[in-house]
């Protein structure tokens, strides 16, 4: 059974391949725990929100360059903390936490050896992510689901959302939050049920 870090392996080989689906996993799963790292240098949420959305970008369009010498988070939290340092010092400020103070937060998992995951149990496992996600979206109330999909679907600001749905851009932020908490406790699920039963095993 592929664990956690296998998963996460998978979708970036898929997701070197130019598949946009296995990043945008990528992205749920891990957007609440990067937004926690950079919120410890920024203590602004809307710009804690804007770095955490420039860091993944820049993750997207190096993610060719990823080779597994460190696990996916630690190389996408490096990234997020060079942008949140960029912006405070393009601001004339000091992050809030030392660099050493930040660099402990991050558990550093370094797989022996860079694996095929293209194996039936690694693609059942992105298989299940894939139907979890689209389940997931299928179960949100549809002013959630809208908001979400025209955030992390087509990229549109908030400020844009607000517009098109003619709802505040508090309200649009609580939206979303509220989406990409339930599917990243959907998405956790599957990996935890996964990580059981390769226990088990």
């Amino acid at each position: 059974m592929a664990d956690a870090a296998d998963v996460d392996l998978l979708l970036v080989r898929k997701a070197q391949k130019g598949d946009k689906r296995a990043f945008d996993l990528l992205v749920l799963k891990y957007q609440h725990r990067l937004a926690s790292v950079v919120a410890k240098l920024i203590s602004e949420r809307d710009i804690v929100e804007d770095i955490v959305q420039d860091s993944f970008v820049k993750a997207y369009r190096a993610i060719t360059g990823f080779r597994g010498d460190s696990a996916f988070f630690t190389w996408l939290h490096r990234i997020a903390t060079n942008t949140a340092k960029n912006h405070l010092e393009s601001a004339g400020r000091k992050p809030s936490y030392r660099a050493q103070d930040l660099d402990a937060l991050v558990t550093i998992d370094t797989p022996e050896s860079l694996r095929d995951y293209d194996t039936p149990d690694g693609l059942m496992a992105k298989q299940q992510l894939e139907d979890k996600l689209q389940q997931s979206l299928a179960a949100l109330p549809e002013d959630l689901r809208i908001a979400l999909t025209l955030r992390e679907f087509e990229g549109k600001s908030y400020q844009d959302i607000s517009k098109i749905m003619d709802t505040p851009i508090g309200t649009v932020r609580s939206r979303i939050f509220r989406a990409r908490e339930f599917i990243e406790q959907q998405l956790h699920s599957v990996i935890a049920g996964r990580n059981r039963l390769s226990a088990e095993n």
